[in-house]
């Protein structure tokens, strides 16, 4: 039976812009095409597991129109948990407006919408939990009611203050970030590296196209890519993240736990779309195999 990863943060709609120019104060330009895609890094990284085959919990603030918008029954069919979801009165769902020129400058806007009311909620207690970019206090609180705490402060970091970040950093068990973030980190707390490794268990640390490494107490793992034809890297981390998770809940040791998610992570990559491209376990397991070799029981 596996683990219930519930994970907290946002279930976003992106709508992403292709247009003539970025425009500045006080001028106008085509947009060339538009498209809708159902986002959001915690609800991205719920329906990864899901659509692995694990148990995934959705721990959101949503708006009035979460349901008419199709996202609520879209999560239902994949199986995604929703019990512990808010559901704000008079709030919109999560939005985020990516405009993109040819080129590929861009420009982002965010409304956060029902996302901006955790700060007033009162959290559940869970067992193990995946904090994704969320509200920062509400991440906090939280992190000291679980069992077992993941944590991706994402690009949401720029919003925590000091005393949160050090509570969640107090309880995490796992510590996910890029190679920008880590250093953000360290600066914000005032602890080098190995000063942060040896309060965390793991850290994993995602380098783009270079792959990513894993730091544990007494180990080193670098975890290579796996090369697909790239079209998008939009989402890649939160798959690795789902990809990871979920083999950690079964039981694989930490290098065969980066690979997995490095694994999921190329699926997401090869097209436009957080969640368009998920892999099964199956699917998961024979790319796997390709590039690393049987897959450890």
């Amino acid at each position: 039976m596996d683990r219930t990863i519930s994970v907290v943060g946002h279930a976003a709609i992106d709508l992403l812009f292709d247009v003539e120019h970025i425009s500045c104060h006080n001028e106008s330009y085509p947009i060339i095409d538009y498209r809708e895609y159902f986002g959001g890094g915690a609800a991205n990284i719920a329906v990864g597991i899901a659509t692995l085959g694990g148990k995934g919990q959705l721990i959101s603030a949503v708006g009035e129109d979460f349901g008419s918008s199709g996202y609520e029954e879209y999560l239902r069919s994949l199986g995604v948990d929703l019990s512990l979801i808010y559901r704000c009165k008079d709030q919109k769902v999560t939005k985020a407006f990516v405009f993109t020129d040819r080129e590929h400058n861009q420009s982002t806007y965010f409304h956060w919408g029902a996302s901006a009311l955790l700060k007033e909620l009162e959290p559940p207690e869970v067992d193990l939990v995946h904090l994704a970019t969320s509200e920062c206090s509400f991440n906090a609180r939280i992190a000291k009611k679980a069992n077992f705490v993941s944590f991706d402060p994402g690009q949401d970091l720029i919003t925590y203050d000091r005393k949160d970040l050090e509570t969640i950093l107090e309880h995490t068990d796992i510590l996910f970030t890029n190679r920008h973030e880590i250093k953000r980190v360290c600066e914000m707390t005032g602890l080098s590296f190995e000063e942060l490794k040896a309060g965390i268990d793991t850290i994993v640390v995602t380098y783009d196209s270079r792959g990513s490494r894993i730091h544990t107490k007494d180990a080193q793992y670098c975890i290579p890519v796996v090369p697909v034809k790239a079209i998008d890297p939009t989402g890649a981390g939160d798959a690795y993240r789902a990809g990871f998770l979920l083999a950690f809940t079964r039981g694989h040791d930490m290098e065969t736990c980066g690979r997995i998610g490095a694994t999921v992570a190329s699926f997401v990559v090869e097209v436009i779309g957080c969640q368009v491209k998920l892999p099964t376990w199956e699917m998961m397991q024979e790319r796997f195999e390709v590039h690393f070799g049987p897959l450890p029981k």
